[in-house]
């Protein structure tokens, strides 16, 4: 059994301040606009190469991460198993997530990619019993889910038919598999974060899902070079740097003075800055069906996210 990391340590934390809030939701607003960006490149670009691309940045990004933070990159016994299992889980991820981008819209892909924290509180009340559902975070599952099938049960192809993108069943449900991955996923990392430095368990992990990338793309797409136009490099610059990069830089600064819990309690806003992004940038077609959804969503996930309040005693 590998010894725990420092990480792993408890360590003195400060209350939420405004600038703490600012920060949190900047990140949240850029992973919110990033299934905007990955629309943008697979318009011209096959969705496997995409991801490659956007974690082969992500990964000379988190090796200049390791050299400033000197953890190291050579992984020690007991570290391997752990970095290979999340680089394969990343794989399956991003890979799903992308390939439903391509059918779906990006509205719809953040509200479904959001649903993960939903995954996560199943799958820890009913397989690995970490953690057991209380009657606030039921709730939070039947709205989030509630807004999920308005979505899926929405037929109105009319309305759709104007906007740049066209949501599919098929996408979408594919989209629900890469939240059920992500949620696998976000789980596992959880844990060999115990043996392995954060920025070190990163680094190969993008590692090896650019591996399975590259050769899952070589197998499977034909990479053209006129693909690159301004529009797609531009949407995978920002996935590579400011969402793969940038997002991890600044969750890192907020997690050395904060918890996981008062960090993620800003992701309800995840979904509404999904759906903003795609409206704007992309056309999406802002019904009532789709703002009632983007809404049950971020319920949801602040339902799930919200600690009951500890009651002093006297």
């Amino acid at each position: 059994m590998p010894e725990e990391t420092e990480s792993s340590k408890p360590r003195e934390l400060e209350p939420v301040s405004f600038k703490t809030a600012a920060l949190a939701l900047l990140t949240v607003a850029l992973w919110g606009a990033n299934p905007a960006a990955v629309s943008y490149s697979v318009d011209t670009l096959p969705p496997i190469a995409v991801a490659g691309l956007r974690f082969a940045m992500a990964t000379v990004f988190m090796l200049f991460w390791c050299y400033v933070e000197g953890c190291g990159l050579r992984l020690r016994a007991g570290q391997r198993r752990p970095a290979i299992i999340a680089g394969l889980l990343l794989f399956l991820q991003i890979a799903t997530f992308n390939v439903g981008v391509t059918l779906s819209n990006s509205s719809h892909s953040s509200m479904m990619i959001n649903t993960f924290v939903m995954w996560v509180v199943v799958i820890e009340h009913f397989i690995t019993k970490a953690d057991r559902l209380s009657a606030r975070k039921l709730l939070g599952l039947f709205v989030a889910f509630g807004g999920v099938l308005l979505l899926l049960l929405r037929t109105d192809a009319a309305t759709s038919a104007a906007s740049r993108d066209q949501p599919t069943l098929i996408g979408d449900a594919i989209l629900l598999c890469s939240a059920c991955i992500l949620a696998w996923k976000v789980i596992y990392v959880r844990h060999a974060l115990k043996f392995v430095e954060p920025g070190k368990l990163i680094f190969w992990h993008d590692l090896v899902g650019v591996v399975c990338f590259v050769i899952c793309s070589a197998m499977f797409e034909n990479l053209e070079f006129g693909g690159f136009t301004t529009p797609a490099v531009i949407a995978l610059i920002y996935q590579g740097v400011f969402v793969a990069g940038i997002c991890f830089a600044l969750q890192a600064l907020l997690l050395r003075h904060h918890s996981a819990s008062q960090i993620a309690i800003f992701s309800f806003a995840t979904p509404l800055f999904g759906v903003g992004t795609g409206i704007l940038l992309r056309g999406d077609q802002m019904t009532p069906m789709l703002v009632v959804a983007a809404v049950c969503v971020a319920i949801g996930i602040l339902l799930v996210n919200l600690k009951k309040p500890v009651v002093a005693s006297d």
